[in-house]
């Protein structure tokens, strides 16, 4: 029997970015999901803070290669790989040096939201979608983790719709309380349209570019949901509002979350 195929997409994992607690869950979900039989694959940001040689990276030039456009603009994708540490498994990494060299996350020394994170959001989410198609490794569920993965169910629910390698992928976004509190630059929305299948309606969800603004639009054209708590009041409307979609509250039980996750995750591939 195959096994089954799973795409975490993070914008953190313990110990490479640790930013909330969602970072553990990251690094432990994997070594859980492969123990359990299945096949995994995790994809992050290459922040300028990891440290590649204490982690061991280094770049897979086969996957390297691949130029993301944003509003015109043509950006190297650079792609470089690690084992996590204490599994076997491998952990990949999206670089572009004008994106991800900065030695810092989502803010400058000054504590200032940087101005073009709503480019590296964009560059991120595009970039792992062609990624995963250069792989030509068809994931039975991606898994998003974090506001700058918020774009990718809207993407595969339209750019990348008809793609034969996402066809099957049951698309879970993973719902936490806000990380910021700025607006992402004005132009994002225009930005964000990526091909014409992106419409007015689609766009309209991300609009204001502000954290709450994201979490809504990736609980919108998610297929799951994962809950944690303390939820802004407008996503958790949201949320209640929405019809026909399978979630999971992490917040209203004291277990493991680890096999709660992976049985959300064989309820979901059984349907």
């Amino acid at each position: 029997m195959e096994k089954k195929r799973i795409l975490m997409i993070t914008q953190e994992m313990d110990p490479y970015v640790a930013l909330t607690e969602a970072s553990k869950i990251a690094n432990e979900l994997p070594k859980y999901i492969q123990n359990a039989g299945m096949e995994i694959r995790v994809l992050m940001p290459k922040f300028g803070s990891i440290n590649e040689r204490r982690h061991r990276l280094h770049e897979v030039v086969r996957l390297s290669g691949i130029n993301v456009i944003i509003n015109d603009e043509d950006y190297p994708l650079v792609i470089k790989v690690a084992s996590l540490p204490g599994a076997r498994l491998q952990v990949y990494f999206l670089d572009n040096e004008d994106f991800f060299k900065r030695k810092l996350v989502f803010h400058d020394e000054e504590n200032k939201f940087f101005d073009d994170n709503s480019d590296r959001m964009i560059f991120f989410c595009k970039g792992c979608l062609e990624t995963v198609r250069k792989f030509g490794w068809a994931p039975d569920i991606i898994h998003c983790f974090g506001w700058m993965t918020s774009l990718i169910p809207m993407y595969l629910k339209t750019t990348y719709k008809n793609d034969p390698v996402f066809q099957n992928a049951n698309v879970i976004y993973s719902v936490a309380k806000n990380e910021f509190k700025e607006t992402l630059k004005s132009d994002f929305a225009l930005k964000l349209a990526i091909s014409d299948e992106i419409t007015k309606k689609h766009v309209d969800f991300f609009r204001a570019g502000d954290n709450t603004s994201l979490n809504i639009a990736g609980t919108e054209f998610a297929d799951a949901l994962v809950i944690g708590d303390e939820l802004d009041e407008k996503v958790q409307s949201h949320i209640k509002k929405a019809k026909g979609k399978k979630t999971m509250k992490l917040a209203d039980n004291e277990e493991d979350p680890l096999p709660l996750i992976n049985s959300f995750y064989s309820k979901l591939m059984a349907n």
